[in-house]
């Protein structure tokens, strides 16, 4: 362990520890899925630790009790652990598989062996146990047949258990467990814990009197059955594979006899400097010397989908792509013909061709990265939204106020034709006018990042902010007060049904309506202007309708387009601005207020108060 974050305690410096994280030299996990090595324990051994929570976390579904015949499915490397955890638990353990290697090792560990390819499992199994059946089955094999499942039924006792670990086909049939009133049931990876953000990504852990076995726990035990000898690994090394050589083991893994392939990670100086580099070249040579050269921050959905191609087509100079997934970044970069690909902006950063960046991360990592970038000297584009909270936002302030670079956000959709159209038909000076815009935005879970608070911000934060600055757009003022009600008796702030609206300092009015509880086939988004006797209506960024405008020279229908939100012209827009100079393509005051009145709206449903600034 190299460095500890500053609310870790339980860790220093120094230790040696397990985790779930990537192959990788060097990487960041969240305290809850990192447990500590005893000192008898070989690295090479601990790297059975997270193999060995999955089996363990089946057998604590079995609830085994000293005695039980369990029978194991499938003799890998999970069926292996597993077998002899249930042997040390004082249970007969049966162990199911085809192949002889895999057998034989269980057989020298003191397990009851059954060749599926040689002898009827189900008879064996009713042999070993005075026809009785087996208190329990957990299942570790894989494969699509569903010839294991009717089998696991057959060779249970009345009222048996039977766990499913691995990969099986399920189409059960019901006789087969309404006889005998089995209990099935699915093992989750490593235990409880697992997927639950707050625990595996904040650090929130279950306690103990509670939760027994969590994932991290799970983790201690297997590391603590090794230390005793309770849990053999070492005859599970069938291969060592230089990293180098890593394609060997993924190419060749279905038709492979091996039960453990370690990954050796090279002692060679000249080696491991490769490997250590956080930056790699990709496809060299792409971008004509003297452009304003840009690097992609974040390679999640949002920038595949959108962002890439959108740059493909501006011909932009993409000169770095750099992501936490250091596999799926490169893969990317390739792609799209991007120079280099890395794991650590940083080092970006450090790079003088580089003009700008472009932030595409999850929400929490924003307002830092945006400080980073402007104190590096680079322009800088990130995708909504800029902070998440008003300290954050002041102290983006502040590091705007030491730099030259402009900061833009994706705001796409004021570069979309139909909003220039609107803007052209209402002119410079149109006076107050009111303005509805309307989003039928779709069920997101509660469970997903985008509606935590903490990272992602919520809906209102990351999403009803573009329709903030799309009003402030059409009616070329800013915003001076909020007031926004949200679905529910006692909506929370990450409310995704909520209304918002905003009163101008022209005078104009604009009301958000941010809807998650709408149909699907009905438009997602409508922008509705309502001024001088005259009515401009947007249907989901296709169909722009007007009325007032006169029948002689206009039909109500005035542009209609295939669906264009403005990504394609903003990034072309960016491209040039970057290259060429001039006025920021949106004020970076404007940025701010959009940005201020998103945090007067969630204020504004604390309080049931108005907020003015």
């Amino acid at each position: 362990m190299i460095e500890v974050g500053s609310d870790v305690k339980e860790f220093q410096v120094g230790n040696r520890v397990i985790s779930n994280g990537p192959h990788a030299e060097v990487v960041s996990v969240p305290k809850n899925l990192v447990a500590r090595i005893p000192d008898s324990v070989s690295y090479e051994e601990a790297s059975f630790t997270v193999v060995g929570a999955i089996a363990l976390q089946g057998i604590r579904l079995i609830k085994p009790t000293f005695g039980e015949t369990i029978v194991v499915v499938g003799l890998g490397l999970i069926g292996l652990i597993a077998a002899q955890l249930l042997k040390a638990n004082g249970c007969k353990v049966i162990g199911i598989d085809p192949d002889e290697k895999k057998l034989k090792i269980a057989d020298e560990w003191g397990l009851t062996v059954v060749n599926a390819g040689a002898a009827d499992p189900v008879k064996v199994v009713q042999n070993q146990t005075d026809q009785t059946g087996a208190d329990a089955v957990l299942i570790t094999a894989s494969t699509k047949s569903n010839d294991v499942i009717k089998q696991s039924a057959q060779m249970s006792r009345k009222r048996g258990r039977i766990v499913l670990v691995g990969v099986i086909g399920l189409d059960i049939d019901r006789s087969d467990f309404y006889e005998k009133e089995l209990s099935f049931q699915v093992s989750c990876s490593y235990g409880p814990g697992r997927y639950d953000a707050n625990y595996e990504q904040k650090g929130e852990d279950y306690p103990l009197p509670f939760v027994r076995w969590t994932e991290k726990r799970n983790f201690e035990a297997i590391l603590h059955a090794i230390e005793t000898g309770n849990v053999n690994v070492k005859p599970l090394i069938t291969e060592r594979i230089p990293l180098a050589d890593f394609n060997h083991i993924y190419k060749e893994i279905s038709d492979s006899d091996s039960i453990a392939s370690i990954l050796e990670y090279p002692t060679d100086q000249k080696e491991a400097e490769f490997y250590k580099k956080s930056v790699i070249s990709v496809t060299p040579d792409k971008i004509k010397p003297g452009r304003a050269n840009i690097a992609i921050i974040g390679a999640g959905n949002f920038a595949q989908a959108m962002i890439l191609p959108a740059l493909k087509k501006a011909e932009a100079p993409l000169k770095y792509l750099v992501s936490s997934g250091g596999l799926s970044s490169t893969q990317l970069a390739k792609k799209y013909e991007i120079e280099r690909s890395g794991t650590d902006y940083r080092a970006v950063l450090e790079d003088n061709s580089v003009k700008g960046v472009l932030i595409s991360t999850r929400h929490n990592l924003h307002a830092s990265m945006v400080i980073s970038a402007l104190d590096a000297g680079k322009h800088v584009f990130v995708e909504k939204p800029l902070a998440l909270n008003p300290k954050e936002l002041d102290e983006i302030i502040e590091a705007k106020k030491a730099s030259a670079k402009s900061v833009m956000v994706g705001f796409n959709r004021r570069f979309s034709p139909h909003i220039q159209k609107m803007r052209e038909l209402v002119g410079n000076h149109p006076g107050p006018m009111n303005i509805i815009a309307t989003m039928n935005a779709g069920h997101i879970p509660q469970d997903s990042w985008v509606q935590d608070m903490e990272i992602g911000g919520g809906r209102i934060l990351g999403e009803a902010c573009h329709y903030v600055d799309l009003i402030s757009c059409l009616t070329g003022s800013l915003v001076k007060s909020v007031y926004m009600q949200a679905l529910g008796e006692q909506p929370v702030e990450n409310t995704d049904n909520a209304s918002i609206i905003l009163k101008y300092k022209n005078g104009s009015l604009g009301v958000v309506n941010y809807f998650a509880n709408g149909h699907k086939s009905y438009s997602k988004e409508r922008v509705e202007i309502y001024y001088q006797e005259k009515n401009l209506i947007l249907d989901n960024f296709r169909k722009l309708y007007g009325y007032g405008y006169g029948e002689s020279s206009f039909s109500n229908r005035i542009l209609k387009t295939k669906q264009d939100k403005g990504h394609n012209e903003q990034f072309k827009q960016l491209v040039n601005n970057w290259e060429c100079g001039g006025e920021p393509l949106i004020a970076f005051p404007e940025i701010v207020n959009s940005t201020s009145a998103t945090f007067a709206a969630l204020e504004s449903l604390r309080t049931g108060e108005e907020v003015t600034f």
